[in-house]
């Protein structure tokens, strides 16, 4: 996990935190039936919309996306101009040590392809349609977390008008108004935690973490197709700095 999602999950909660004991006595921020029906419900509706098999496999694809750190750009770079450099010296078939040494399963793959004589249009068509896959099952998990970052704030508001309802019939005694009310609003209080303090901001880092795994495939292609080309080291760096922002280019060390 990087150093934003743990800053910011933790500065998100601990600032709910803070502010609730600032304010006094942190127990009655807690009800455990209004906790149970935005929860509840929020899963609920989510397995109404989603097929389980969808819901279960979207919670390993977050798990996986959160946990495992995409190597950066430049390293890519660097490591495939290294290849490249080895490939013009040795020829490709050397590289296959170097790919099982790789750490990363995607370019392990685009080697051996390469390695194994595929014709690079067909290479691209097989890394290509994984890399749809891939993109389709990220966004599988946006869809389910989005949802879920609907639906809570929803149940929690359908648990504030259940405690208002309830409140109403209790109104010949003017001391429990104070008190119903304040429960009915804990629905719409934990609804809105678990939106925008878990499930949409998770949504979105997906859809970061998707991009620059998708932008680390696109340069592993690239690169892999120059090196079966016999490009020179130099002109296989260029391309793949294309892909990436001066900034970043300037970060890429090579050696040639």
């Amino acid at each position: 996990m990087d150093i934003a999602t743990i800053v910011g999950l933790i500065s998100g909660v601990g600032l709910v935190v803070v502010t609730i004991l600032m304010g006094g006595d942190a127990y009655i921020f807690w009800n455990a039936p209004s906790a149970v029906l935005v929860i509840g419900g929020t899963l609920a509706s989510t397995l109404l919309n989603y097929p389980v098999s969808d819901v279960l496999s979207v919670l390993a694809t977050v798990k996986n996306t959160f946990v495992h750190k995409a190597p950066s750009s430049e390293s890519l770079i660097e490591k495939l101009v290294a290849f490249a450099t080895v490939a013009r010296r040795e020829g490709i078939l050397a590289l296959e040590s170097h790919a099982k040494n790789s750490g990363d399963e995607f370019l392990e793959k685009s080697i051996q392809l390469a390695i194994d004589g595929t014709a690079p249009e067909l290479i691209k068509d097989i890394l290509t349609t994984e890399i749809a896959f891939m993109e389709d099952r990220h966004a599988l998990g946006q869809s389910v977390l989005v949802a879920m970052g609907t639906y809570a704030p929803a149940f929690g508001m359908i648990g504030t008008l259940i405690g208002l309802v309830q409140m109403l019939t209790t109104m010949e005694d003017p001391s429990q108004i104070g008190a119903g009310m304040a429960v009915a609003i804990l629905t719409t209080l934990y609804g809105a935690l678990i939106a925008n303090v878990l499930c949409l901001p998770a949504a979105g880092k997906l859809k970061v973490r998707t991009a620059n795994e998708l932008l680390g495939k696109e340069i592993i292609i690239e690169g892999i197709l120059s090196i079966q080309s016999g490009d020179n080291p130099r002109v296989v760096e260029q391309k793949l700095k294309s892909f990436v922002s001066p900034a970043i280019r300037a970060n890429v060390k090579t050696k040639k």
